[in-house]
């Protein structure tokens, strides 16, 4: 997936310490989780992916927003206990 950060990802990086690579890197891991629609989403549309980051050597949790056939990064994080859990738990289970 190729995520469009060219809207929101200095805000992540200045709000939450989690830079553009290590975003992508997260979404690029073949055992992330993608939740769609995110829990947290009021409108429905965002899609939460809870990924590993080797740069970041964490998990990290990205928000993602799809427009009009685009992917847009709209935020990301060191995942919290919840999502780490979600994460373990689909490895365990060999889901994707």
């Amino acid at each position: 997936m190729d995520v469009d950060w060219s809207r929101r990802g200095a805000h992540m990086h200045a709000n939450h310490g989690v830079s553009v690579p290590v975003a992508n890197d997260a979404v690029a891991d073949a055992n992330r989780v993608v939740i769609d629609p995110d829990y947290n989403s009021v409108s429905g549309r965002s899609v939460r992916i809870i990924g590993y980051s080797m740069l970041a050597e964490a998990l990290v949790t990205v928000i993602v927003l799809s427009d009009d056939g685009v992917d847009y990064g709209v935020n990301g994080w060191l995942a919290n206990e919840k999502d780490q859990r979600i994460y373990r738990e689909a490895d365990a289970h060999g889901q994707d």
